[in-house]
């Protein structure tokens, strides 16, 4: 069955209430994009079953009643708890890099699971965007993300977090601000439970890092922590041409371990994709 990320929302111009909130054999109205892509472009009819989640876990099996130009109702019928998140909680801060390669690395890290991304230029970076542009490009990663969900099974979408310097992110004092910085699309669901354990200290910080002579492969920590229940790690992904030395003095200082997996230099929408599914080997 086709599934589908239903963005809930409070205000007037919108009342899409969370699902958990709607009752099974209630009717609900279906956003806009879901009413274009399910009725539209994919051309549903009355009847055909499906599958949304709007994030505040699990998903609800739905079947559409009515199809109108602009609108659509569908029935709630049955709810399930899958989440299918991944066993560790991870954000990664990844620098910015060009097109599709930034699309790439936020979709496979999504499929592999990943909790978050914390947007970061750097020195070396590729891309600084205007602030002009950060709404409009917060909202297309975002949307990848949650596209990638859909595809995948994941009820839980990462959250891409607004841009930032990487010196701002490495010494920023806590974690503990009062709210993510988040595209609107995911707001209100920035708030839930599930996603404050983000503004905690990580049980675990890991730069991934060019091969260098008599380096260790693996931090000594990593193995104990992933024995942990649901642990926590951080990892920075830095750009093409690599986190200037400054840069690389602030991570250690900040107290993000050396991680180099295998003797090839990875790319730097390949490295998050390694690292996780690494990460998830690794706890098997």
């Amino acid at each position: 069955m086709r599934r589908f990320f239903y963005a809930s929302s409070n205000t007037k111009d919108t009342p899409y209430p969370p699902l958990s909130t709607v009752a099974i054999g209630a009717s609900i109205e279906l956003t806009d994009s879901i009413v274009h892509h399910w009725c539209r472009v994919l051309r549903a009819n009355i009847g055909d079953e499906g599958v949304l989640f709007d994030g505040f876990g699990g998903e609800y099996h739905v079947q559409l009643q009515s199809i109108s130009k602009k609108h659509a109702t569908v029935a709630v019928l049955a709810h399930s708890i899958d989440e299918r998140t991944a066993p560790i909680l991870s954000q990664i801060g990844l620098v910015m890099s060009r097109g599709e390669r930034m699309d790439y690395a936020i979709q496979k890290s999504t499929e592999l699971g990943v909790t978050a991304i914390q947007l970061l230029t750097s020195h070396h970076g590729e891309v600084n965007l205007k602030p002009a542009q950060v709404e409009k490009k917060l909202a297309h990663w975002q949307q990848v993300a949650i596209a990638a969900c859909e595809q995948c099974g994941l009820n839980r979408p990462p959250l891409i977090l607004t841009p930032m310097s990487i010196t701002d992110w490495l010494t920023q004092p806590s974690r503990s601000a009062p709210h993510l910085a988040v595209s609107p699309l995911v707001a209100e669901l920035s708030q839930d439970h599930y996603y404050q354990a983000l503004q905690q200290p990580a049980d675990l910080r890991l730069q991934l890092s060019v091969p260098a002579v008599g380096q260790p492969a693996m931090p000594e920590a990593l193995l104990p922590v992933l024995k942990q229940a649901a642990p926590y790690i951080e990892l920075l992904i830095g750009p093409e041409g690599g986190l200037s030395d400054e840069e690389c003095k602030w991570a250690a200082d900040a107290g993000f371990a050396p991680w180099q997996i295998g003797a090839r230099v990875l790319r730097t929408e390949t490295a998050p994709v390694v690292a996780l599914a690494t990460l998830h080997a690794l706890t098997l």
